[in-house]
């Protein structure tokens, strides 16, 4: 019966079925090797052909080229082959399509304001001019509520699923059955038999090893509408890239939570893994929760292949207590599938307008010469770059890349630091006491290059002090990486750097 019930299992037949295919592709090289010299020639002209592709392809990071060409041109017979099975990135036409006509079925909801007039700032104007043109209005007529821990936010994510009168939306990278989620879903349960609509959409590959197989089915006994998104094939292919990344909860259209925190228990340290969970996340009440709303609903009916009145969603009155000028605020995505990596441009603009100081918290370090150069030339500015990493892994490979990126920073001015009681998730900039960004952006080129996204900038809101204050408090909980630190501790050697060879695909 065990056995059984382990062959049965999702990620074994999984497996099961990869090696397959790989025993298969290795037969096949071996047929080609032997066999067949004019199969092999077809098979060097399509390496020559993909190298030619990848070269002259401006839309790839010159760090995922090269990853690429070293193995094609090493070994040409199978490397071109390689390269169409795993390398090529673009998601599947079919979900291509399906969003590109979503976002065009949008687009009159987008409502235009003249709120950037009123930023008096040229620097930040020119940075929350460049979201607006990607189509994420600013709002200044809203409130954020800036959460340092998980565990903090957890309490008044309950409080507000619990107060919803229409509808909540959701969506999740990961999910797991535990005492978090267990919480929400018994509120979402009741919200439903209240006639409250409720739409859950949670990531297949993300959740894979939480959930059971086809989990949304067993929502969908409850009443709650759900989605798992771009469902997970056992089958080589680099379309399991495009992954839903976002964390997102609309309430009503009037609140919104998003950040760094999943639904599962060691983001509100319900459960230890790696020592302490240090993530962060905001809440947002007011207008500019319709941002946060438009991307849920446009990833929703993309998936669903469906149309819908989006304006439905669009609260008609918010309460005058959001409503009074506090700063201003803008929640804004990115997306694998149109080839401009806003995530990373924001972060890039925000480095390059630091003037006195920019602290960034972010799991995984693994980046292009376009960043290391830019943190590196804000340090030569005279600015105060400072960067927390996570003490204790949650992948240690990963974690050996993010050490090996240590040397050329810190010699370069950056300081660097490890949180030494565990594990830090937390994607934070925040700069100069007037602008910040929480959301769920990685450093590293899944997150700015292949899944889909989100973030909160912010500008001249009361909350920005508090990021401040408590990336200070982290620092204070860490270990600084020092030039001595990295020569003795041999951060980058051999093996840290043939795995950044790899770093793109980690």
């Amino acid at each position: 019966m065990k056995l059984l019930k382990f062959l049965s299992n999702r990620i074994v037949v999984s497996i099961i079925l990869i090696v397959i295919q790989m025993i298969w592709i290795a037969s096949f090289m071996h047929f080609l090797f032997i066999d067949s010299s004019t199969l092999r020639w077809l098979f060097i002209a399509l390496s020559m052909f993909v190298t030619l592709y990848i070269i002259n392809n401006d839309d790839d990071d010159p760090g995922y080229k090269i990853i690429w060409l070293i193995p094609i041109l090493s070994f040409p017979v199978f490397g071109g082959l390689l390269y169409v099975v795993f390398g090529n990135k673009k998601p599947a036409k079919g979900l291509q399509t399906a969003f590109d006509k979503q976002n065009e079925a949008v687009s009159p909801y987008i409502y235009p304001n003249n709120i950037i007039d009123e930023i008096s700032d040229p620097i930040i104007k020119g940075q929350v001019n460049y979201l607006v043109n990607e189509k994420f209005p600013v709002y200044n007529n809203s409130k954020i509520k800036y959460y340092s821990l998980g565990d903090d936010a957890y309490p008044d994510l309950l409080v507000e699923l619990a107060k919803a009168k229409h509808f909540i939306f959701m969506e999740y990278f990961i999910v797991e059955e535990g005492k978090m989620f267990d919480a929400v879903l018994n509120i979402l349960k009741q919200k439903v038999k209240e006639g409250v609509e409720v739409r859950f959409m949670y990531d297949d590959v993300g959740s894979l090893t939480m959930l059971p197989f086809r989990y949304y089915r067993e929502l969908e006994n409850y009443g709650i509408k759900c989605i798992a998104f771009n469902h997970f094939v056992p089958f080589l292919s680099a379309v399991m890239n495009t992954r839903d990344h976002r964390k997102i909860t609309v309430i009503d259209g009037n609140v919104g939570f998003s950040g760094g925190f999943n639904l599962a228990d060691e983001y509100i340290n319900a459960k230890v893994k790696y020592g302490h969970w240090k993530d962060t996340g905001v809440m947002i009440q007011g207008e500019a929760v319709w941002n946060l709303t438009l991307m849920f609903l446009t990833t929703w009916n993309a998936s669903l292949k469906t149309y819908e009145d989006y304006d439905k969603y669009h609260p008609r009155h918010y309460p005058m207590h959001v409503l009074k000028p506090t700063g201003f605020i803008l929640p804004y995505g990115d997306s694998p599938l149109d080839n401009k990596p806003v995530g990373k441009n924001v972060y890039l603009n925000m480095i390059n307008q630091a003037q006195k100081y920019i602290y960034i918290d972010t799991p995984y370090l693994i980046i292009n010469d376009e960043l290391k150069n830019a943190l590196c030339l804000a340090v030569q500015r005279g600015v105060d770059v400072r960067i927390v990493t996570p003490g204790i892994p949650d992948k240690k490979i990963v974690f050996k890349v993010t050490r090996s990126y240590y040397e050329p920073l810190v010699k370069g001015g950056v300081k660097i630091y490890e949180y030494t009681p565990g594990f830090i998730h937390a994607k934070n900039f925040v700069s100069d006491d007037k602008v910040a960004t929480v959301g769920t952006i990685n450093m590293d080129y899944r997150s700015l290059y292949l899944h889909f996204e989100c973030g909160v900038y912010m500008y001249d809101v009361p909350a920005i002090r508090d990021i401040k204050q408590d990336f200070l408090r982290t620092i204070a909980l860490s270990k600084e990486i020092t030039e001595d630190t990295v020569r003795r501790g041999k951060f980058r050697g051999w093996l840290e750097g043939i795995l950044r060879l790899f770093a793109p695909l980690l």
